[in-house]
């Protein structure tokens, strides 16, 4: 890889962690707000639920296949006729509206039929009708996002979760202030109704920041052939990604069976409690954290130089190979450091008002599942990306697709186990596992030698590192007293973090990995 590419890959890389990062500390503090007001119980079942909905349409159209397929098209185009590329953008975002707004009416008459048949008294579907909404807005900003990306600004894409995450704290914590006590029930609506605001801010937002750039074209001849080849490449990821988010929302249903159906399945009693989803989502915001921060990040900054690279075997190699070593050496510790510091990180983030401690440790439980996987998740991001940049967006959604089956298994057996809503997690990181095993045996196939002897090395001395650092951390947490305030949560959380980056960066610097450098912006 030539030097300047690298430090640009580096660059994007460092400036999207740290955004996420921000965006991040936002959404701990937003969930912080949701789980002190709301706590773990079956509101909170019901918002997550059906939030849901709209999650699903973007990581479909927004930040999944559309984005997917578009980015490699637009680099190229901006790069051989800027104009064309232009009016693409316009086009696919003229299609993307109407479509989803058409879908957006049609879901809310259905939705109405269905809330009327329960007296209007069902808070799941009020709150997904409300949601409904953000659905077309959060597409119509990841697109923007993907523009701004190959223009080589990944800050307002990083920052858009913010806007989000401040007006749900706003809701939560601000309306009772405002407006005096109201019910669980219209409260947790004012909260929904920030959901569609923050769209709409999140859409000025990314306009604000294409500014000057005249990203807007009224004529779309021109650019009618590639917005067929992105629609073309995009169809087959839609149908796969459109399995695997039927299979997101049979888990959020198994999660919220209690709350949104009743206590008994077929006359049996379910196994799960109400506050099933809320413990689950919760745990999924703590894992989400260092693999949105860094995993996602580097997978994100790395995207558009591959699609740039896909006619370069070898720059292409060197960049994926970079990518693939960096999610390791950060994706084992997280992994690592998040099964170990699981109990006092719900308790410091979550516990509260209407938490408790026995949320936190029903949280802690089912996030040491999720935890085990965190550089799985990575390296499928990575990987995935890979596969979409050289046009190939077939294998990945194949093989995505060929863990449904087996996730939906694991998911209806491991939830009549001890291990209960946290059997969910455990489905998760198994498959995805798997998937980045496939993903890595299939890429290997077709780009020979991307796990080369560097590689190798290199996650074996992650390995060795990581296995230190588990070691030195859990040895200094068995130690310290055990802990029942909030804040001798917080210096025990804060010990062992400390501990375990002191470690890591210590045993990377004698094994002299320059993954270490890499992942501090320097060249190393």
């Amino acid at each position: 890889m030539n030097q300047r590419m690298a430090e640009q890959f580096e660059r994007h890389s460092r400036t999207f962690s740290l955004l996420t990062f921000v965006s991040r500390l936002t959404g701990l503090a937003r969930d912080a707000t949701l789980a002190r007001v709301f706590g773990a119980a079956g509101v909170m079942d019901a918002f997550f639920f059906a939030f849901i909905i709209p999650n699903l349409f973007r990581r479909l159209f927004g930040e999944g296949a559309l984005t997917a397929a578009f980015i490699p098209s637009y680099a190229q185009l901006d790069k051989s006729d800027p104009q064309t590329a232009k009016r693409l953008a316009s086009l696919i975002i003229a299609v993307l509206v109407v479509a989803l707004s058409a879908v957006t009416l049609l879901s809310e008459v259905v939705l109405y039929l269905i809330s009327r048949q329960a007296d209007h008294d069902h808070l799941a579907v009020r709150l997904m009708m409300i949601m409904l909404p953000y659905m077309p807005l959060v597409c119509v900003v990841a697109i923007l996002g993907a523009m701004l990306q190959v223009h080589g600004r990944f800050g307002p894409t990083a920052a858009a979760p913010i806007v989000l995450n401040i007006c749900l704290i706003g809701a939560a914590a601000g309306v009772v202030p405002v407006f005096g006590d109201l019910s669980e029930a219209r409260h947790i609506s004012a909260v929904a109704i920030a959901v569609v605001v923050a769209g709409l801010l999140q859409i000025g937002w990314m306009l604000g920041a294409l500014r000057g750039r005249g990203w807007w074209a009224r004529d779309f001849k021109a650019a009618r052939a590639p917005a067929r080849e992105v629609l073309r490449r995009a169809g087959p990821m839609i149908l796969g990604l459109g399995v695997l988010q039927v299979n997101t929302f049979f888990d959020g249903l198994i999660a919220s069976y209690p709350t949104i159906v009743g206590s008994t399945i077929f006359g049996v009693e379910y196994p799960l409690k109400e506050g099933a989803l809320a413990a689950v989502s919760y745990a999924q915001r703590l894992y989400q954290f260092p693999l949105g921060v860094f995993g996602i990040a580097v997978a994100t900054a790395i995207f558009p130089m591959l699609a740039r690279q896909a006619a370069d075997p070898v720059a292409f190699t060197d960049t994926l190979r970079r990518g693939l070593r960096l999610v390791v050496f950060i994706g084992l510790p997280a992994s690592a450091g998040l099964m170990l510091v699981g109990q006092p990180l719900a308790t410091v983030i979550l516990q509260g008002g209407d938490f408790t401690a026995d949320d936190s440790a029903r949280v802690a439980f089912v996030l040491m599942g999720y935890a085990t996987a965190v550089w799985a998740y990575s390296m499928i991001h990575v990987l995935t990306r890979a596969f979409y940049a050289v046009g190939n967006a077939k294998t990945p959604v194949k093989i995505a697709v060929s863990m449904v089956g087996l996730n939906l298994i694991l998911n209806c057996t491991l939830i009549w186990t001890p291990l209960r809503e946290a059997g969910l997690a455990w489905s998760t990181a198994i498959c995805a596992t798997l998937q980045a095993a496939i993903l890595l045996w299939c890429i290997q196939r077709k780009t020979p030698h991307t796990v080369n002897t560097e590689v190798i090395f290199s996650w074996t001395k992650s390995i060795i590192v990581t296995s230190l650092m588990f070691v030195i951390a859990w040895i200094v947490l068995a130690n310290l007293p055990a802990v029942t305030t909030w804040g001798a949560s917080f210096a025990q959380l804060l010990i062992v973090v400390l501990v375990g980056m002191l470690v890591v960066c210590s045993a990377a610097g004698a094994f002299r990995m320059p993954e270490l450098w890499w992942a501090l912006g320097k060249r190393g």
